[in-house]
């Protein structure tokens, strides 16, 4: 079918292998991948094994598989090392100059907020002292109006008892 004015790119005349040219290996398709990568592990095991026999018993604590050169080239990048994960019990407070900048202000920021509640409990700041002056003025209003009530429901008493009369 046209497909308009510009065509496709041609893919080239593709050639298929049939099961028993796989099966007899006269395919005339390229090796894949994974047999590439199974030659060079077969490579990197006869090394590691000639390197085991003159170590002697060194090496068995490293039984990792490492990829690519890893195995041939011992390489100390800081990037590369896992950071070790440290258990809340393990943690040391006095130990600031280990902290990043971010936690030392997060601690101090805790540490401060810490204070702040404690001396608003106590009633030593600003904002405490205006909480307590509006609240005892809340309690003479509530006093006040608690005290009228009872006036007035004297005064209603008296109306009814001077009604009954």
């Amino acid at each position: 079918m046209g497909r308009g004015k510009f065509k496709s790119k041609p893919t080239g005349h593709r050639q298929f292998s049939t099961p028993e040219d796989l099966l007899a290996g006269t395919s005339t398709r390229p090796r894949t991948f994974s047999k590439k990568e199974a030659e060079y592990d077969e490579v990197e095991e006869e090394i590691e094994e000639s390197s085991e026999e003159e170590s002697g018993d060194e090496s068995e604590g490293q039984d990792e598989k490492k990829k690519g050169i890893q195995g041939i080239i011992e390489i100390e990048n800081p990037n590369l090392v896992k950071p070790k994960t440290l258990k809340a019990r393990d943690i040391d407070i006095g130990k600031t100059s280990e902290l990043s900048r971010r936690e030392r202000e997060e601690i101090e920021k805790q540490r401060a907020r810490e204070r702040y509640m404690r001396l608003q409990e106590q009633g030593k700041t600003e904002e405490a002292r205006k909480d307590l002056e509006r609240l005892a003025l809340i309690r003479e209003q509530r006093a006040e109006a608690a005290k009228k009530r009872e006036e007035e429901r004297a005064a209603k008493e008296q109306k009814k008892v001077a009604a009954r009369k």
